[in-house]
This record gives C-alpha cells, structure tokens and sequence, in this order.
C-alpha cells in the first residue's frame, strides 16, 4: 500500500480545510460574531497539515485499487474530524454532537443535533453548509472518476459513458472529469443563488440554501427549514434545484457539450422522473380523497416538494409530513431507500441498481420453467453487462439491507419506537437526513445516547462511500501484503 501517497494527500487536505476556516471567520467578522474558534481551527489544521504535505517524500505517485480504498475513506475520516474542531467552542457542543454534525454535514445526510437554529450564529450556519457543498462535489467526484476503477458496487459501468479515467490514465483522466464536474457543481449554485435573490432571499440565506440544495444535503439557517420563508416561489426553486442535483451529473455535462437530446433515451432518468411522479401522484390522490374534517389535506407543492426531498435525500421541509397519511409513511420510507441517480450527491441504493436489478427479476421470470432456456444478460446502454459487475450489484443490496437493519435494532434497542428505528437506519445509510417517529421532519437527534450517535455517524459515513470502500477496511484479508 502507497502509506506515502495517503499520507500527502491527507496532509494538503487538512491545508485546504484549514484555509477554508477564512471563509466562516470572515463571515464571523462581518456579522460581529466571534472569529477566534475559526481562526483556531485553520491554525490547528495549517499546523497539522503543512508539515505532512510538504514533508512526506512520495517516489511512486501511482493509485492502485487498495490505495484508493484507504484514501478515499481516510479523507472522510480525516475531514469530519477536522470539520467537528468549529462545533466544539462556536455551538458548545459536546465531542460525540460535534463529530456527528460534522459527519451529517460531509456525508451530506442533514441529520443534526443543534437545537434553535435560527438563534445560532451565521458563521456556525455557513461552516455547516459548506461542509455540505464540498461533501456532495467530493462525492460525485469519486463516484464518477474513481469507483469505476475500483470496481466495486456496480459502478464499473462507468468506464464505458463517463468522460473519466481508465486504470492505466487515471491521474490525468481524474483531473481533467473534476474540472468538468466542478465547473458544473459552480454553475448551478451560482444559478439558483441568483434564482432565489430574485425570489427574496437575503444573500446570507440564498448562499447557504444554494450550497446545500446542490449538495442534497438539507441544512438550512432557519429551525422550520425552507418552509420558515413562507414563500411558494422559494419553494419551486429548491424544487427544481434538487431534481437537478439528483440527476447523473454526466447528464448535465453531455448538455453543456451539447448532447441534451441523449436525456430522452436515457433509461435511468426515465426511471428517477417516473418514480416522481407516481409518488407525487399516489400521495395527492390519496391525501385528498382521503382526507377528512379533523385533518387537512396537503398542498399540491407541499407534496411535490416533500416528495422530491427525501427521494434526493435533501431532507429540506415545508410542512410535518408525519402528520398525513400512513400510506405516505410507507411511500416515503420507499424513496428514502430507492434514492436519485448514480453520479448525483443524492443517497440511497441509486436508480441505476433499481433499473438493473429490474432488467435481472424479469430476465429470471421470462426463463423461469424452461429447462434448456439460456438467460439473456442485462443490457445497459445498449451493451451487456457482465456478472460481475451484477454479482457486485447483488452484494451491495444485501450488505445494505444488512446495515439498515443492524441500525434499526440498535435505535430499537435504545428505547425507540418502531418508526424511528426503521426510519433512523434507512435515513442514516441512505444519507437522507429526517425520518419518522422521533426524528421526523422538524425534529433532531440531540437526543440520542452517544454509542447510538457514534453509530448513526458510521452509518452515514459508509453509506455515503456505497459501502464496500469503508467497510473493505474493516476486513483482515484487505491488510495482508
């Protein structure tokens, strides 16, 4: 394993984020909050990380699969760490809350254990959003360029459509798909920071619910979340803005480079938009119909935005949607699970497993009975995909549901209703943010014990990695030369 590489990498990480202190100070600053904790912190990680960065001597500057393992899941590690430093003196809180706040942030889960958000600093509020807005960029990113290289969870289907790199080029390849991914990422939050200054926000508010729109990841400045505006056009806009973030990024590129009429036959997107709208569907007509004198029926937009909320795994909110229906109940925990597309920051199994796993159930069923009958493979973008990379599709569903259900029965056996337990393990590994019961959509997880916090963060963590690329670490064969 390249111990050197990792090591060099960490270290200009902890430069970057400690740089990255400025911009909450400077924030601190100008709203005549206390700068001294960010400046703390940015020493702390300048102190830290120059010495590694520019000390560590690395002759082979090569990547090989375990490598990536290693410093993909150590950069999460090392920068929720890093990102708990400010939590610590700004908002008082404890190490277990500190660290789980960081983690929500960087997974971009949304989850919190802050209380009166509205009565906390700005500066606190814009470090929580920007650890967001890098968190999602940083997911897509490793997604897109790097997953396919290691092979795991499905993902190898990248190689053939994404604009990435091959295991031979895959410096120089990285490099080149994360100026196109960034680029795209800047533009559409500059876009809908535009968007929602002309909608009335203050700068404070657009910047913040822009960072953490893009990034899926829910945190908002105000304790009702976006529905504390009270303004339906704010609303659409974050709508809209998060079924863009829950598309494949490589879509968004293939339209820039003028390749927009690919959408039409791109069967993942089919899927993400068809699942939209039979939940948005399903939900209106049975709220409506159903809905009697004692309980009010929701709003159109309301439904739409919840709808598209937690199926991106945002977790943004504009109304108690614990309150409706217990078919919504059900509806909701579905998307938590199905999650947006693969190459999005959105959570969840992504819609590209679902369409595959489909492709197999069916090609079983049409074979099913025959003896002599050869099953067909599963085609994606018109070429067959091979059984590993369906057998990895496999693994990754049963280890999911496996972690999910480990989760319940450790929120369960803290005392917690049904609703939260199934919730809380789907919510934390999806990367979703709230869920039922206890941690619904106004609600927090201040109230947790702290083993089951630690343990909501290492769910969060590994859902964010698709699993394997943490949980591989934990395996002793993976640490034998």
């Amino acid at each position: 394993m390249n111990i050197l590489l990792a090591a060099r990498l960490a270290g200009w990480l902890l430069v970057g984020l400690g740089l990255l202190q400025s911009v909450p100070m400077l924030a601190a600053w100008v709203y005549g909050e206390p700068t001294g904790p960010f400046l703390v912190s940015g020493v702390i990680g300048l102190l830290i990380g120059l010495p590694i960065a520019l000390g560590v001597r690395v002759v082979d500057l090569r990547i090989r699969p375990r490598d990536g393992f290693f410093i993909v899941s150590g950069a999460w590690l090392i920068a929720s760490l890093f990102g708990a430093l400010p939590y610590l003196t700004t908002a008082t809180l404890t190490p277990v809350d500190a660290l789980f706040e960081s983690v929500a942030g960087f997974t971009t889960t949304g989850s919190t254990v802050l209380t009166e958000i509205d009565l906390r600093p700005r500066s606190v509020l814009l470090w929580r959003a920007l650890t967001q807005w890098l968190g999602g960029m940083g997911i897509v990113v490793f997604t897109i360029a790097l997953m396919p290289v290691l092979g795991i969870g499905g993902m190898q289907l990248f190689r053939a459509e994404v604009p990435g790199p091959v295991a031979e080029k895959i410096r120089p390849r990285i490099a080149q798909t994360a100026q196109h991914l960034w680029f795209i990422y800047l533009g559409l939050t500059g876009l809908e920071i535009i968007a929602l200054l002309l909608a009335g926000l203050s700068f404070f508010d657009a910047l913040c619910h822009a960072l953490t729109t893009i990034s899926t990841g829910g945190f908002s400045t105000l304790g009702d979340s976006v529905g504390g505006f009270g303004s339906a056009a704010v609303e659409w806009i974050v709508t809209g803005f998060m079924v863009l973030a829950g598309m494949n990024f490589v879509l968004h590129y293939r339209v820039v480079t003028g390749g927009g009429r690919s959408l039409l036959y791109d069967r993942e997107l089919r899927y993400f938009l068809s699942v939209l709208g039979i939940a948005i569907g399903a939900i209106c007509l049975v709220t409506w119909y159903g809905a009697s004198e004692s309980a009010e029926a929701p709003l159109f937009r309301e439904v739409v935005f919840t709808v598209v909320s937690l199926m991106t795994g945002t977790g943004y909110a504009t109304a108690d949607f614990e309150l409706w229906s217990p078919f919504t109940h059900v509806v909701f925990l579905g998307l938590m699970l199905l999650g947006g597309m693969a190459g999005s920051t959105t959570g969840g199994v992504k819609s590209l497993r679902v369409v595959l796993g489909l492709d197999s159930v069916r090609n079983y069923f049409a074979t099913a009975g025959h003896r002599r009958a050869v099953r067909p493979p599963v085609h994606h973008s018109g070429k067959p995909v091979s059984e590993d990379v369906m057998a990895s599709l496999w693994a990754f569903l049963a280890v999911y549901f496996a972690l999910v259900g480990v989760m319940a029965l450790i929120v369960a056996a803290a005392g917690y209703d049904l609703d939260t337990a199934l919730s809380g393990g789907l919510t934390s590994v999806g990367n979703v943010g709230p869920g039922l019961g206890e941690i619904g959509a106004f609600d927090h997880f201040a109230h947790f014990p702290g083993v089951v916090k630690l343990c909501f963060a290492f769910c969060m963590i590994a859902g964010r990695l698709e699993l394997f690329t943490l949980l591989i670490l934990l395996s002793p064969a993976f640490w034998r030369r």
